[in-house]
């Protein structure tokens, strides 16, 4: 079962995120914002990361650069996640290093679809 990071700075959507991830196989693992993040990619080593972009105290693309950068042998893909996707949001997503970009509200078939391409199918349990 491969684990998941998931780093929002909302409850809620942190919460509904992990639920519906946990439903189609994934192990999920919560950070609140960028420093949790850098934190829990270094002590996990999740097989995926999915960002926030916007968040207080360390912003998703800071965080996903300082991640790539402390772990370059074993590259984590990050798909970035925005509610403000604005032109150019794609683009900056992508030159920090994220694999993928996810506009939210959050399309969980196509999510899912995402993940597959970077890591591969979960195995049924």
């Amino acid at each position: 079962m491969p684990t998941l990071l998931v780093v929002d700075d909302h409850d809620d959507i942190r919460e509904m995120m992990t639920l519906q991830l946990q439903r189609r196989g994934f192990a999920v693992v919560p950070a609140r914002n960028g420093m949790e993040a850098v934190l829990a990619a270094a002590n996990i080593v999740p097989a995926l990361i999915l960002m926030d972009v916007n968040m207080p105290e360390l912003d998703g693309l800071e965080a996903t650069m300082q991640i790539h950068q402390a772990n370059q042998e074993n590259r984590i893909p990050i798909i970035a996640l925005t509610a403000y996707a604005l032109p150019g949001d794609k683009a900056r997503a992508l030159a920090a290093g994220c694999d993928a970009f996810h506009p939210k509200p959050i399309d969980f078939e196509k999510l899912i679809e995402q993940i597959n391409e970077l890591i591969g199918t979960p195995s049924e349990t």
